[in-house]
C-alpha cells in the first residue's frame, strides 16, 4: 500500500497519528499501515517515526493494531514460501542469551525426522551471542545463500539450513529496528513482537516455535514481561497462519558451560554426539519435541536421534551443503586466564549477564553491528551453581587473543558469582546428561513454561 492519493498528496499525515498513539488512542487501520510504508519510503522522518515509537513505548498497543503493525512490516518487502517443496517447515526463535547455542544442534536434529528448517539467524549484539558469528568459526562456512540455494538445500536430503536473512524480508522492520536501538525504545513489547514476527512471517515457515527466555541474562529479565512478550508473539503468529508456540525458559545462569563462538560450536558437537552438558541437552530436546508436534509428528524419538548418530549426520551434511568443514579443527586462542575458587566450598550463583558482558569485552561480541568478532575468544566455565568446589580449584577461564582484554572482563565479572561455605551441593546445571539420568535429585528444569494461542 503506497498510501498516496491521486496527483501525490499523502492519505494521512504523521502528527495525526503520532497524537492518536500518544494521547492512547487506537490507530486506525489505514493509518498505521501508511505510517510503517511512508516511513519506509522515507516521507516520514526518523524523529517522527521516533516519536511514535516512544507514544508506542508508553501507551502499548491493542492486540488488534500489532497485527496491522506486523502486516505492514511484512508487506514492505517480500514473502517467501515453502509451499513447493512437499514438506512441513517449522523454525524456531531465541530472544537471545549467554551460551544459547541451541539453533546448533536443534536444527539438523529436527531435520532428521524429514522436517525443512529455515533457520534465518542473526548476528550477536552486545551480551548475546549470534549464531551466525558462532557457525563463522567453522573454516568455510558461509552465511549468505541466495533463496534458490537456501530452498534446494531443504529439498534435499540436508533439510535444515541456518544462513542470514535476505534485505528483502520486512526491510520497514530494519529500518525501524535501528531507529529504536538509539531512542530508548527496545523494550516496547509490541515493537519487538512485531519486529521478530514480521521477519519469521513473512519467511514463509509453516509453524514456529518461540524460545522467549527470562532472568538476569535474558533481553526480558522480568519473567513477567518475558510471558507477555511470547503470548503476544504467538497471537501475532496464529493471527497469520503459522502454527505458533512458546517455552518460557530460564536465563538466570549461562547455558551450558562454554560462552562464546569456537567454543560454543566444540560445545554443540557435543550434545550431537549424545554427551554435552545436561541444560544444553535439555532444552535441545524440549524444542525439538515442540518443533516437530506442530510439524505433525508428537511421538518422535528425538533423544535416540541425538544418542545413535543421526543428528550428527544431519550436521555434517548442513554444514558441508554451505562449505564448511566439520571436521576442520576450530580457531584456538593464544592467551588464557584461569579464575579459581578462593574458599571451599558450593557455587551458590553465577550471573549470566555479568559473564556475557566479559566474553564480549574479550572480543567475543561485537558494540556495533560493523564490529568484527574474535571467533576464539570466550569462557569455559568448569563448574555451574550447585557444585562443590576446593579453594584454589578452577571455576572458569578466559580465552583472548590479547592479554590486555582480561583486566576489563574481569571487572565486569566482579560480584557475579558466589562461593559459600555452608551451602549444601546439588546437582549441577551443567554435569552431563549421563548423570542427569543417574538418579541424583535433579536440578530445576530450565522450562518453565509452555504457551499456546
Amino acid at each position: 500500500m503506497s498510501g498516496q492519493a491521486q496527483g501525490g498528496v499523502e492519505a494521512f499525515d504523521a502528527i495525526d497519528v503520532i497524537r492518536a498513539k500518544r494521547d492512547g488512542g487506537t490507530v486506525p487501520e489505514k493509518a498505521l499501515r501508511w505510517m510503517v510504508d511512508a516511513y519506509t519510503r522515507g516521507y516520514v522522518s526518523d524523529a517522527q517515526m521516533a516519536s511514535f515509537a516512544m507514544a508506542v513505548f508508553q501507551q502499548g498497543m491493542q492486540r488488534d493494531e500489532i497485527r496491522v503493525l506486523t502486516d505492514a512490516m511484512i508487506a514492505s518487502g517480500e514473502r517467501m514460501s515453502f509451499a513447493a517443496l512437499g514438506k512441513k517447515t517449522v523454525d524456531k526463535h531465541s530472544t537471545g542469551g549467554v551460551g544459547d547455542k541451541i539453533t546448533l544442534p536443534l536444527a539438523p536434529l529436527v531435520a532428521v525426522f524429514g522436517v525443512a528448517v529455515p533457520q534465518l539467524s542473526g548476528r550477536g549484539l552486545g551480551h548475546t551471542g549470534g549464531t551466525l558469528d558462532k557457525l563463522e568459526s567453522i573454516p568455510g562456512w558461509r552465511a549468505a545463500l541466495s533463496n534458490d540455494e537456501m530452498f534446494a538445500q531443504m529439498q534435499s536430503d540436508v533439510g535444515a539450513v541456518i544462513c542470514a536473512a535476505g534485505s528483502g524480508l520486512a526491510p520497514a522492520d530494519k529500518k525501524l529496528y535501528a531507529l529504536r536501538d538509539v531512542t530508548g525504545t527496545v523494550e516496547a513489547i509490541p515493537l519487538i513482537a512485531s519486529s521478530i514476527m514480521s521477519k519469521k512471517i513473512a519467511e514463509g515457515t509453516d509453524a514456529l516455535v518461540l524460545d522467549v527466555k527470562f532472568g538476569n541474562g535474558a533481553f526480558m529479565q522480568d519473567i513477567d514481561r518475558a510471558r507477555e512478550l511470547a503470548r503476544t508473539m504467538v497471537e501475532l503468529g496464529t493471527d497469520s497462519g503459522v502454527a505458533t508456540t512458546a517455552l518460557l525458559t530460564d536465563m538466570n545462569v549461562p547455558l551450558g558451560l562454554a560462552i562464546g563462538n569456537a567454543n560454543e560450536v566444540r560445545e554443540s558437537v557435543e550434545i550431537l554426539a549424545g554427551g554435552g552438558p545436561s541444560d544444553v541437552r535439555e532444552l535441545t530436546l524440549a524444542l525439538a519435541r515442540e518443533m516437530l508436534a506442530l510439524a505433525g509428528q508428537p511421538d518422535a524419538d528425538v533423544e535416540a536421534a541425538l544418542d545413535d548418530g543421526r543428528a550428527m549426520d544431519s550436521w555434517k551434511a548442513m554444514i558441508r551443503a554451505q562449505d564448511g568443514d566439520p571436521d576442520a579443527p576450530l580457531p584456538t586462542a593464544r592467551e588464557t586466564h584461569v579464575v579459581t575458587a578462593d574458599r571451599d566450598g558450593v557455587v551458590t550463583r553465577m550471573d549470566a549477564l555479568p559473564f556475557g558482558i566479559a566474553a564480549w569485552r574479550l572480543g567475543a561480541g561485537r558494540a556495533r553491528a560493523e564490529d568484527p568478532v574474535i571467533f576464539a575468544a570466550g569462557i569455559d566455565l568448569a563448574v555451574k551453581p550447585g557444585e562443590k568446589v576446593v579453594a584454589g580449584q578452577p571455576l572458569f577461564t578466559l580465552s583472548a587473543d590479547d592479554e590486555g582484554r582480561f583486566a576489563r572482563a574481569l571487572e565486569a565479572l566482579d560480584g557475579a558469582y558466589e562461593i559459600d561455605a555452608d551451602a549444601s551441593p546439588r546437582l549441577s546445571d551443567a554435569v552431563s546428561a549421563q548423570a542427569a539420568g543417574s538418579g541424583v535429585a535433579s536440578r530445576k528444569p530450565i522450562v518453565h513454561e509452555r504457551i499456546t494461542a
